[in-house]
């Protein structure tokens, strides 16, 4: 580290906490952290129903390629690697295999379990990560082989979650993915769960101890993990009520909704803050905010509306993720418009658009219903190339072109905003008198103004608005067109 840079951080630490954002506080508190080397990462019995926490250290990422090109396949893994090294690991060896479709028995094939061991045993890793969803047999059978542990994408995704999750929503919302990919999988977790019992089913040579009532130890932590999933479940339901009452309060209120939706780390907080000042948390890094913020902006007009940051997406997002983070993602489906963020920077970004479509798709058709309109905003063109910016605009038509960091284009993505709002279209033609100003200030906050007429009886208006104002306006109505 260079002296400016150890200069840099000392005044990080002294700085005032009143200067900072909560954003920049929260960085603060998680750059503080820092991994302790040399855990033990042996396998480990699971007691209780307390699943087991990832403790990655230094791994060996393996992938099966199917499909696409080797482009692709390479993307797809230097992704992954990205992923492990948001989980806080050491990426030494990153190996592809080419088949038809993964082994049903060891992902990878018999043979090629075996070259994989002595590239563990070359590098010292301790975790090898599969880019892929292993089955429990497949987790069972390469634990067993390579003696080292064995993850897969989804539980590394998942892990990634638990991490970064502040909220008691949040919190819950993960925990609750977790316990729902740990209860298929519990044989997986190597071979030390007991599976003896007691009564008839141990037998009658069970032995001394294992006659009489009783239940399994993989039995026990079944149940009690469905019980702690019916309990989350309970739980996220009442949050996600008063979720919807103030979603609620803010539809009765006719309060336009902008949701900005995109893959994890194009930069959607980013853009939160340059258009609303919103000062949370932004981190190159994956999945580095998973609560949903909503803070209130205005048009170019002057017309207020809501805008919410919500969780991002990645390829193959675990599908348990998409089900305990309905209530986060119902924000998206129930929008005016969303804000689909784009990483401009990104040497793939229509595998991005593909991946946060497919998710989106699949929120509708849960929903039963067609998604609200979609503009999409390119952002990071400050650290693109000429020729990326060209074939982006061809990918990409009608998209916005936008640098959160640098401010780059935030005033044309307002004024696109505000165009594609809902806007009001009941007309009214009303004598307002001046004892009732404050209508013609809700008027001008709310609708859109035609005409306005100072008279000796009071302010003459012509203007557009919703349903709820207009009826408000009625005992002053002149005309109703």
């Amino acid at each position: 580290m260079t002296e400016e840079s150890t200069q840099h951080g000392f005044d990080g630490a002294l700085s005032d906490p009143a200067d900072l954002s909560l954003g920049e506080l929260e960085l603060e508190e998680r750059s503080s952290l820092r991994r302790v080397a040399g855990l033990s990462t042996e396998l480990q019995d699971i007691t209780e129903v307390e699943y087991r926490q990832l403790r990655l250290e230094r791994v060996v990422l393996v992938g099966v390629w199917t499909e696409g090109s080797a482009l692709e396949s390479d993307a797809s893994l230097a992704e992954l690697a990205r992923l492990a090294e948001t989980a806080g690991s050491e990426v030494l060896e990153g190996l592809v295999q080419r088949r038809d479709r993964p082994d049903p028995a060891t992902y990878v094939g018999s043979g090629k379990v075996l070259e994989l061991a002595e590239v563990v045993r070359a590098t010292g890793a301790d975790t090898v990560i599969c880019d892929g969803e292993l089955s429990p047999s497949q987790l069972q059978q390469l634990e067993s082989r390579l003696k080292v542990k064995v993850i897969d994408r989804t539980a590394l995704i998942l892990d990634i979650f638990a991490q970064h999750a502040r909220s008691r929503e949040g919190k819950s919302q993960v925990e609750l993915a977790q316990l729902q990919y740990l209860l298929p999988r519990l044989r997986g977790w190597g071979q030390t769960l007991s599976r003896q019992a007691g009564g008839r089913a141990g037998g009658a040579n069970g032995g001394v101890g294992l006659r009489g009532p009783g239940e399994t130890k993989l039995e026990t932590d079944r149940r009690r993990i469905r019980a702690k999933i019916s309990k989350l479940r309970k739980e996220i339901t009442a949050m996600a009520t008063v979720r919807d009452t103030k979603r609620g309060q803010r539809t009765a209120n006719e309060i336009p909704s902008v949701a900005i939706a995109g893959y994890t780390n194009a930069g959607k907080s980013s853009l939160l803050n340059a258009l609303t000042g919103a000062g949370v948390l932004v981190e190159d890094a994956l999945f580095a905010t998973l609560d949903a913020t909503t803070r209130r902006t205005q048009t170019p007009e002057g017309h207020t509306y809501t805008l919410t940051d919500t969780v991002g997406f990645v390829r193959h997002l675990p599908h348990q993720l998409v089900e305990a983070f309905r209530s986060t993602l119902d924000e998206v489906a129930d929008a005016d418009l969303v804000l689909h963020v784009v990483d401009g920077a990104d040497p793939m970004p229509e595998w991005q658009v593909n991946a946060v479509r497919e998710v989106l798709h699949e929120i509708g058709d849960r929903r039963g219903r067609a998604m609200p309109p979609e503009l999409v905003v390119v952002n990071k063109v400050d650290a693109t190339t000429e020729f990326g910016l060209a074939r982006l605009r061809h990918l990409l038509p009608g998209a916005v072109f936008v640098s959160a960091h640098a401010g780059t284009g935030i005033d044309e993505l307002r004024e696109r905003v505000a165009e594609l709002l809902p806007r009001p279209e009941q007309e009214i033609d009303v004598l307002v008198p001046y004892s009732r100003g404050e209508l013609v200030a809700r008027v001008h906050r709310e609708g859109e103004i035609l005409s306005e007429e100072h008279t000796g009886q009071g302010t003459q208006l012509r203007a557009k608005v919703k349903p709820d104002l207009a009826g408000v306006l009625e005992t002053y109505a002149r005309t109703t067109v």
